[in-house]
């Protein structure tokens, strides 16, 4: 039964820390063999072949990652894009921090970090941007 549930919360599934380190790795090559991945970490930090081998299985039973065999190596590929992975990301902290609320979100990134003014012109800008979009069409063209 454990494999049952592992496939049914595979969309909605966040990478550990871990698994998202050797995920940034592929996402970045395109495609890795263990001994790629072991290899971009830098000499100090570089971890067990063995332990990456084993992670990058466990990735693939995720389904964040799938593997081709070249000869007698598995060449590792993403699955998933770094941009379904931060809008997991979002959802989930928005989920369990403050309780779906974006303005919480937001007003707590204000708050606690130092908001560049080109940044808060960006924000300002995307934001406008966004409602323009999405406006009811039938606002759209009244006279």
């Amino acid at each position: 039964m454990p494999g049952k549930r592992l496939k049914e919360s595979r969309g909605r599934q966040l990478p550990t820390a871990s698994e998202l380190r050797l995920l940034q790795i592929l996402w970045e090559s395109g495609e890795a063999t263990v001994e790629d991945v072991v290899n971009a970490h830098v000499p100090r930090d570089r971890p067990n072949y063995k332990t990456t081998q084993t992670l990058l299985r466990i990735m693939e039973q995720k389904g964040f990652i799938a593997h081709e065999s070249r000869g007698r190596v598995f060449v590792f590929k993403p699955l998933i894009s770094r941009k379904t992975i931060d809008h997991r990301s979002v959802r989930a902290l928005l989920s369990r921090n403050f309780g779906g609320s974006a303005t919480g979100l937001f007003l707590n990134l204000l708050e606690t970090t130092t908001v560049k003014e080109k940044d808060l012109d960006e924000l300002e800008a995307q934001i406008r941007e966004y409602r323009r979009k999405n406006e009811p069409s039938s606002g759209r063209n009244r006279n």
